[in-house]
């Protein structure tokens, strides 16, 4: 289990993180939030001790030093692959500072560039891969050497939609295999469907923490889906009901002021009878980033 307790960090006069506290069990997967400078970076490397920080932080119990960096898989925002070393070389390079043989590393190597689907060789040079495959290179050397605690920094940044869902699994594999992750995004859609937990971070303090359906739910069931026979016009008479927007797929989202007015809008919109969708929902976590951004602007 990671622990972060009273995390606080200034950079000369500008302080960037205040009082930040959070918890991720072993076998979970948390999602770091937040707008561009609110301090996800800074709690990065504040854990990896690459910062100097107030506050403590511990991993399954103890204080995290140099000793654990054989556990730890991080991948950087900013990619840093030696671009004339081959693929084999650089990630023997870096899995030998983890305590990996080369021989393992031979071993290893080719199960995870076919998991990947990499398109490149061992013995490609790193500059001759294309910039998906370098990233995908990259999260090998992360965690080729079965990390314990697993830090991704933007880990989708880039990748186009079928690599990302591979990433996806990967990501929810190594939660089955019982590791700890920690990962940034600006795609809550990346946060909701793979994240158990959310920790949203504002102006340097965390401002939402908490199991993901539980946060949206803390909102309430303010968002309705209707597809019927009512227009738009129609809809948006209805009381309490503050504004209505058409989706994509042609339903009608209401917003209402008041979650509990859900159900006489459903007797007054089927009037006992069928109606192709009546969903009542809580707010995305879209949504909800930009309620709370917006709070410390």
């Amino acid at each position: 289990m990671l622990k972060v307790d009273a995390l606080y960090k200034n950079f000369s006069d500008k302080k960037v993180l205040r009082g930040i506290n959070f918890t991720v069990p072993s076998g979970q997967i948390a999602g770091l939030v937040g707008k561009n400078g609110a301090g996800k970076t800074t709690i990065f490397h504040s854990i990896l001790n690459f910062v100097g920080f107030e506050g403590e932080i511990t991993f399954d119990g103890k204080k995290l030093t140099e000793k654990h960096y054989s556990q730890i898989g991080y991948l950087p925002e900013e990619r840093s692959l030696m671009p004339k070393l081959t693929v084999f070389e650089q990630v023997r390079f870096l899995a030998n500072l983890k305590g990996v043989s080369t021989k393992e590393v031979q071993k290893r190597l080719g199960e995870w560039l076919e998991r990947l689907q990499v398109k490149g060789k061992p013995e490609d040079k790193i500059k001759s891969l294309s910039k998906g495959n370098q990233q995908k290179i990259q999260l090998i050397c992360t965690l080729l050497h079965n990390p314990k605690l697993i830090i991704l920094d933007e880990p989708f940044s880039g990748l186009d939609p079928i690599n990302t869902d591979l990433l996806k699994q990967v990501i929810l594999d190594e939660k089955k295999r019982g590791a700890t992750i920690i990962f940034s995004d600006h795609d809550m859609t990346n946060v909701e469907e793979v994240c158990d937990d959310l920790i949203m971070i504002s102006n340097g303090k965390v401002v939402l923490n908490g199991d993901i359906q539980a946060v949206r739910n803390s909102f309430g069931l303010t968002r309705i889906f209707v597809r019927s026979d009512w227009t738009k016009e129609q809809l948006a008479g209805l009381p309490h009901v503050r504004r209505v927007s058409q989706t994509k797929s042609g339903s009608y989202r209401l917003e209402l002021d008041d979650e509990k007015y859900g159900t006489e809008l459903f007797e007054t919109i089927t009037k006992g009878e069928y109606v192709q969708t009546f969903d009542q929902q809580p707010p995305t976590l879209n949504e909800i980033f930009k309620i709370k951004a917006g709070e410390n602007k």
